[in-house]
């Protein structure tokens, strides 16, 4: 009979202990989630700010005000059409808008402002960079939540919308004259026997904490077509050698403006898909990572074969963002030769 009570006893003690922590997760969950939206409230109206800025920046050189700014009246016109874009853009497509206006602000030249005027944009970017610093630590913090497995297991984060880190070029890393450098790229959506895609996970060595997966590929070397670029990528980082005629598409193309190590990059990427499982294919892929450069083993943290089920419900950042609902059409339809504008 003791033995029975103290079984009950420890039970009642370690469900109140689970009830309790189960209380306190979702309860931090809850105030994470708040601080993400309180979080993009305010990088939502910095960047409404630095819209503003920038039509007054574009009226500024169109009514003469600016002392020879380096921009003339259809740069002006352009710098006015991009910022109300910015302005009036959805949130799923914010960033490419974003980017486009950090790319028509970098061409002026902000020493033939007025003074007012220049440093009224220089703050605006300013509190954009700080804004946008913060929602992504609050998202950060939110994702390593929801991803512990007992918060997935138990669906703690409840009907809470996953948050999504918010990436655009920032002024203050920018290169030379603040243009980011251009970096066209080819990259390959690898399929295996499983209609699995490969996907690695890096880190910036500037943000070392936050990470992301990414296709195979990388930037095309001076010379080479972007098929070429395409082989030799996948060979260098999986040891895999196919020929051109593996390679289907572009696909897509994905233009993205974005820091790595400091340095600001204004990013065209072309995606090829090569599919390892056709006709029955039955031979095991090994992926040999000897190629890598040393930037990439550096950065490189591994590799992972992703299905349509593991993409659709992950809370990992995954580049492109949209592959985890293209990637069903990918895998169903065959390719029409026209290529496709990603996110």
């Amino acid at each position: 009979m003791g033995l029975v009570i103290t079984l009950v006893a420890v039970g009642v003690v370690v469900a109140l202990v689970l009830g309790l922590w189960l209380a306190a997760t979702a309860n931090r969950l809850d105030r994470l989630h708040v601080r993400t939206d309180a979080a993009w409230a305010a990088l939502d109206a910095a960047l409404a700010r630095r819209a503003v800025v920038a039509r007054a920046v574009a009226n500024a050189i169109v009514t003469g005000t600016a002392v020879d700014a380096g921009t003339d009246r259809v740069g002006a016109d352009k710098l006015r059409a991009v910022a109300e874009r910015a302005e009036g853009t959805p949130r799923a497509e914010r960033e490419e808008a974003e980017n486009a206006l950090s790319l028509q602000l970098a061409a002026v030249d902000r020493g033939r402002l007025p003074l007012a005027l220049a440093a009224e944009l220089l703050d605006a970017e300013q509190r954009v960079v700080i804004a946008r610093r913060v929602h992504n630590d609050a998202v950060r913090d939110t994702l390593g939540q929801r991803r512990r497995r007992l918060v997935r297991w138990l669906k703690l984060a409840g009907t809470a919308p996953r948050p999504e880190y918010f990436e655009i070029v920032e002024p203050s890393l920018s290169g030379e004259n603040g243009a980011p450098l251009p970096r066209p790229s080819a990259r390959v959506l690898l399929l295996d026997r499983d209609r699995r895609v490969l996907l690695f996970n890096g880190h910036d060595p500037g943000r070392p904490d936050t990470r992301w997966w990414f296709t195979v590929g990388g930037g095309v070397e001076q010379g080479e077509d972007l098929r070429t670029a395409a082989l030799r990528e996948l060979a260098e980082e999986t040891g895999i050698r196919l020929t051109e005629e593996d390679l289907v598409g572009p696909m897509w193309r994905r233009r993205v403006v974005f820091s790595f190590d400091g340095r600001t990059y204004d990013g065209e990427e072309w995606f090829f898909l090569a599919d390892l499982g056709g006709d029955g294919a039955e031979v095991e892929i090994r992926i040999d990572t000897s190629g890598f450069t040393d930037v990439e083993n550096s950065t490189v943290d591994g590799h992972r074969w992703w299905t349509e089920e593991e993409l659709r419900h992950t809370e990992e950042t995954v580049y492109p963002v949209q592959l985890p609902t293209l990637f069903p059409e990918l895998l169903k339809s065959t390719w029409d030769g026209t290529v496709r504008p990603v996110r």
